[in-house]
């Protein structure tokens, strides 16, 4: 039933926990802080003594319009978007670029991110939506790509890449990587992110797909995240289909994405934790709103508006401790970015982890 929290009368499935509103998970954000060294803001947490070993905790996005009225997350005065990417990299190391699955990146635009984070900021990209077979609105491409699409298709308001002419599919890949070359030279980029629709499923036409992938990011870092239950076989995702999936991913190179979301539907993946390259290991946390994860028309924002509990975070602790044995760099994207969740949960997240290896040593 509907219920006032501090900024929004809002109609939820959720208990209050989960919804608690902003200014309850601002306390618990400060909370946090409390027990995060200043230092460590903004930072990596290494976990092996020669740095050779790192965790980065950050959130999917940093321009929500839930996110950035002021005092939600930051502070009242940081208003341009240059003065917002700047706050929010003093408080984390990394951020997941998710405007790119809507729109194609722009060079001029990852300049000026470079330019506006320290040195060893890090960001990862998502892939367009062409790139991973889901549809885009023809009005949000370049013009160049426009102007070069068939008549047929110039008209029509939504596009898959099935439909493209194969030098048209090469032209979105290739403008895609060329707009993200400026966080590569500044050594920034740390990988695409390959999120998959419900609808793509474990065929040999859609392993060739990730194997075509693989080779267009050519040395680029590229994660994966599967969304349908086949890739695994069962609920608890111990099946054979689970190693089949994880052993495909290894041989092509690719970083299997952990997740944690809504259960029991098709889109559901179990909390797999596993590491299949050396370099990268990556954890996306959706939340677990099930009411909203496959229902159609509902705003991107309302999917992943949930608000991790700490006893749920704390059961993430030992995987990421798991997968950052394995890997070199071990990153952690809160995609909870509703309002303050996200970026609460990711100060709750990295104060257990700090406490953690802080423990372990």
């Amino acid at each position: 039933m509907p219920r006032t929290t501090n900024t929004h009368t809002v109609a939820s499935d959720l208990d209050h926990e989960h919804d608690a509103g902003f200014a309850e998970a601002s306390a618990r954000a400060a909370r946090a802080l409390e027990s995060i060294p200043p230092e460590q803001l903004g930072r990596p947490l290494v976990v092996a003594a020669n740095g050779a070993r790192e965790i980065r905790v950050g959130t999917a996005s940093w321009t929500d319009p839930t996110i950035t009225k002021g005092g939600v997350f930051y502070p009242r005065g940081v208003t341009s978007s240059e003065d917002r990417l700047r706050y929010y990299a003093s408080q984390f190391p990394t951020v997941e670029v998710d405007s790119t699955y809507y729109s194609l990146p722009e060079r001029a635009i990852a300049t000026l991110w470079a330019e506006r984070t320290p040195d060893d900021f890090v960001f990862h990209v998502k892939a367009h939506a062409l790139m991973t077979g889901q549809p885009t609105e023809v009005s949000r491409l370049p013009e160049p790509l426009i102007d070069a699409l068939p008549a047929a298709l110039a008209d029509k308001a939504r596009i898959y890449a099935k439909d493209l002419p194969l030098e048209l599919y090469d032209a979105v890949w290739a403008y895609f990587l060329d707009a993200l070359e400026p966080l590569r030279i500044a050594g920034k980029l740390g990988g695409v992110l390959l999120q998959y629709p419900r609808w793509f499923l474990p065929t040999p036409e859609n392993k060739d797909h990730l194997a075509e992938s693989a080779a267009r990011l050519a040395g680029t870092p590229g994660a994966v995240e599967l969304r349908n239950r086949h890739w695994y076989g069962g609920a608890d995702g111990r099946g054979k289909a689970t190693e089949w999936t994880l052993d495909m991913l290894r041989d092509l190179g690719l970083a299997y994405v952990m997740v944690d979301g809504p259960q029991g539907l098709e889109s559901s993946v179990p909390p797999v934790a596993a590491v299949t390259t050396p370099e990268l290991a990556m954890v996306r946390l959706h939340g677990r709103r099930s009411a909203t994860w496959e229902a159609a028309k509902v705003p991107t924002v309302e999917r992943y508006r949930y608000l991790y509990s700490p006893q749920e975070l704390e059961a993430w602790v030992p995987r990421i401790e798991e997968a950052s044995a394995q890997a070199r760099r071990t990153t952690v994207f809160l995609n909870n970015c509703y309002g303050n969740y996200g970026t609460t949960n990711a100060r709750e997240l990295l104060a257990r982890l700090d406490v953690a290896f802080t423990r372990a040593s």
